[in-house]
C-alpha cells in the first residue's frame, strides 16, 4: 500500500475544495450576507491541512487498491469538510444533519433534513446546490481535470469511482478523457441555463437547478421543488434534461465524432428510452382520472418517470396521492437507474440488461448443453468478469439494503417508510414513500440512522466496492 501517495493525493483533493468554496463565498458576498465568512474560514483551513498532507512522494505509482481507497475517504473527506460551513453559519447547527445534507449532495441523490429551503442563505442553497454538480461527473473526475496524477494510477481512480459494469477511456490519457467528460458536462449545462432563462427564471434559480438536474440531485431553492414555477415549459426542459443526463456520456462523445450508427446500436440506450416510454405510459393512464385533460396527466407522468428514473428527485406532483400501480412503477424506476457512464444512480440499465441476457444463456445451455452461448452487448462479448462483477454487486446490494432496514427500523417506523428510505439513498433517488414521501424529508429519523443512511448513500454512488475495501483487513497490509 502506497500510504504516502494516498496522502498526497488527498492532500491535492482538499486543495481542490477549498479553492471550490470560494465560488459560494462569492455568491454571499454578491447577495451581502454574513454566511460568506464560514466558506472562507473553511477554504483557509483545507489549504492548511493540503499543505500538511501535500508533499509529493518520491514513489508517483498506485494500483487498483490504492485507487479504491483514495476514492472512498477523497468522498467521505468532501462531504466531512463540505459540510462545514452548513454548521460554522448555523442553518445546519448539528454536524450529523449537516453531513447527511451534504452526502446527499455529492452523491446526487437529494434526501434532505431541511424543512424550510427558502429560509436558507443564498450562498448556503448555492453551495448545496453546487455539490450536486461536482458530485454528479466525480470529485475525483472533477480533481482530475484539473491536476495531472499520471495516466496509469488516474484509470484506477476512474474505475473505482465512474459508475456502471465498466469504465473506459475516450482517449489514451485518462486526463484527457476527464476533460472531455467535464467538457460535454459543461456545454449541456449552459444549454439547460439559456433555455430556464428563456422561460422565466432568474439567473440564479437557473444556475442551480442546473446543477441539480445536470448532477441528477433534485436539491431546489424552493420547498415546493419545480412544482412552485408551475410552468409546463419548465417542466418540459428539466424533463428533457434529465433524460439527456441519464444517458452514458460515452454515447455523446460518439455523436461529436459522428459516429451516430454506433449510437443507434446501444442497447442500453434503447432499452432506457423504452423503460421511459412504457412507464410513462402505465402512469399517465394510470392517473387520467386525477388532473383535468390527458395532457397534464402526460406532463407530470413524464417528469415523475424522468425524475425518478435518472434518480433526480425533483417533483412537481405528490405522487405519494397516485394509485398503487402508479407508485409501483416508480419503486421499480428507483431501483433500475438510468445508464452506465451517466451522473444517475441505481442499478444501471446495463447490469439489468446483463442479467436478464444471463438469465437467458442459462435457459439455452440447460435447453442445448452442447451449444456454445455467450452473452453479448452491442454485437460484442461481454467478458467473464464483468458477468462475475455484476453477480457480486446484486449480492451485496441486496445484503446491505436489508441490512440497513434493519438498522433504520430501531427508529420504529412503518416498513413502507424504512424500505423506501433505504432504497432511495441506495440508489441516490432523493424522495420516497410514505413519511419520506415528495412532500416530506428524513428530519426524524434519529442521529443514527442518517449516518447509516449518510453510509448508503457513499455506498450507492460509488457502487458498494470502495466503501467495502475500507473495512477490509487485507486491503492494509503491505502485502496485498
Amino acid at each position: 500500500m502506497n500510504y504516502s501517495m494516498i496522502r498526497f493525493i488527498l492532500g491535492r483533493m482538499l486543495r481542490i475544495e477549498g479553492l471550490v468554496l470560494m465560488i459560494p463565498a462569492f455568491v454571499s458576498l454578491l447577495y451581502q450576507e454574513h454566511s460568506g465568512l464560514t466558506f472562507v474560514l473553511t477554504a483557509a483551513f483545507l489549504m492548511a491541512l493540503s499543505l500538511l498532507l501535500g508533499k509529493r512522494p518520491k514513489n508517483m505509482v498506485f494500483y487498483a487498491k490504492e485507487g479504491f481507497i483514495i476514492v472512498a475517504l477523497a468522498w467521505i473527506l468532501w462531504s466531512a469538510f463540505g459540510a462545514l460551513p452548513f454548521v460554522l453559519s448555523g442553518a445546519i447547527p448539528h454536524f450529523v444533519d449537516a453531513f447527511f445534507e451534504t452526502v446527499s449532495g455529492f452523491t446526487t441523490t437529494g434526501s434532505t433534513i431541511l424543512q424550510d429551503i427558502e429560509a436558507l442563505p443564498k450562498g448556503i442553497n448555492f453551495w448545496r446546490c453546487l455539490t450536486h454538480w461536482i458530485g454528479g461527473m466525480g470529485v475525483l473526475v472533477f480533481v482530475m481535470a484539473v491536476i495531472p496524477l499520471g495516466n496509469k494510477g488516474a484509470m484506477f481512480l476512474m474505475r473505482a469511482e465512474m459508475p456502471g459494469p465498466t469504465c473506459d477511456k475516450l482517449v489514451p490519457k485518462s486526463r484527457g478523457t476527464a476533460k472531455i467528460l467535464y467538457g460535454m458536462y459543461i456545454f449541456l449545462s449552459c444549454v439547460e441555463i439559456v433555455l430556464l432563462l428563456a422561460g422565466g427564471m432568474n439567473l440564479y434559480n437557473a444556475v442551480i437547478h442546473t446543477f441539480s438536474t445536470a448532477g441528477t440531485g433534485g436539491f431546489s431553492s424552493m420547498n415546493a421543488s419545480i412544482a412552485a414555477f408551475d410552468s409546463a415549459y419548465i417542466d418540459g426542459v428539466i424533463t428533457v434534461f434529465m433524460l439527456l443526463f441519464g444517458v452514458n456520456f460515452n454515447l455523446y462523445y460518439l455523436l461529436l465524432l459522428k459516429n451516430v450508427k454506433a449510437v443507434m446500436k446501444s442497447e442500453e440506450l434503447r432499452a432506457y428510452l423504452g423503460v421511459v416510454v412504457a412507464a410513462t405510459a402505465v402512469i399517465t393512464i394510470n392517473i387520467l382520472n386525477l388532473y383535468e385533460t390527458p395532457l397534464r396527466a402526460l406532463r407530470f407522468a413524464a417528469f415523475q418517470v424522468a425524475s425518478v428514473i435518472t434518480t433526480t428527485g425533483f417533483v412537481t406532483a405528490n405522487f405519494e396521492l397516485w394509485p398503487e400501480l402508479s407508485k409501483m412503477v416508480i419503486l421499480l424506476l428507483m431501483i433500475i437507474g438510468a445508464c452506465a457512464g451517466s451522473t444517475d444512480g441505481g442499478m444501471k440499465v446495463s447490469r439489468i440488461l446483463i442479467l436478464a441476457k444471463t438469465i437467458n444463456k442459462e435457459i439455452r445451455q440447460i435447453l442445448h448443453p452442447k451449444s456454445v452461448n455467450v452473452v453479448k452487448m452491442d454485437g460484442k462479448r461481454v467478458p467473464g468478469e464483468s458477468i462475475h462483477g455484476v453477480y457480486v454487486y446484486l449480492i451485496c446490494y441486496l445484503v446491505i439494503l436489508a441490512g440497513s432496514i434493519l438498522l433504520v427500523a430501531f427508529d420504529n417506523f412503518d416498513f413502507t417508510t424504512n424500505f423506501t428510505a433505504v432504497l432511495t439513498t441506495l440508489n441516490n433517488v432523493g424522495p420516497g414513500l410514505a413519511n419520506v414521501g415528495p412532500i416530506e424529508n428524513f428530519s426524524q429519523f434519529s442521529y443514527f440512522s442518517k449516518v447509516v443512511l449518510s453510509v448508503d448513500m457513499l455506498v450507492g454512488r460509488l457502487e458498494i466496492l470502495p466503501i467495502l475495501m475500507l473495512f477490509a483487513p487485507q486491503v492494509w497490509r503491505k502485502k496485498f
